[in-house]
């Protein structure tokens, strides 16, 4: 297991403040003991709707962004080099009220990704994350994210 990192001495709250996410109505509802788990929400308000009155699909995407990158910054440590590449949405249905994300990596997968890194020195990982509707449980969207990650060389 890595040092003490990121995660560890900050408070998820923390996210709650950030002006891209206090302006949307994002909310970090949790991070887990083990710093493998975010969960996210987002009300629908007039800050964080479209013309048509449903969720805004950027405040959506938002509410994905940092998280798998997080994680396995925080598991990997500092020798490692990770950055969010690429990523795609699709949207499912219109967000009509408050909508949820989850973002989890297991420890086995994160230790799979450091030993394929170590073995070829750079990767990219996919993750999917679902967004859904919390009063019916509906999907909303799904969010794809390519994360790179790399084995920094030694100076």
């Amino acid at each position: 297991m890595s040092q003490p990192g990121f995660l560890q001495r900050l408070k998820f709250q923390f996210f709650n403040f950030y002006p891209p996410y206090f302006g949307a109505g994002i909310k970090v509802k949790a991070l887990n003991k083990e710093r493998t788990l975010f969960s996210t929400t987002m009300k629908l308000t007039p800050f964080n709707k479209n013309y048509v009155g449903t969720q805004f699909g950027g405040s959506l995407y938002s509410m994905c962004d940092p998280f798998y990158m997080l994680i396995l910054m925080e598991h990997l440590g500092p020798g490692y080099l990770v950055w969010d590449k690429a990523a795609t949405i699709r949207f499912i249905k219109p967000g009509e009220g408050t909508v949820r994300a989850e973002f989890y990596i297991p420890k086995e997968k994160i230790q799979e990704i450091k030993e394929e890194t170590d073995r070829k020195r750079k990767m990219d990982v996919t993750f999917t994350a679902q967004i859904v509707d919390v009063k019916t449980g509906k999907l909303v969207a799904e969010v794809d994210k390519v994360i790179y990650v790399r084995k920094k060389l030694k100076e």
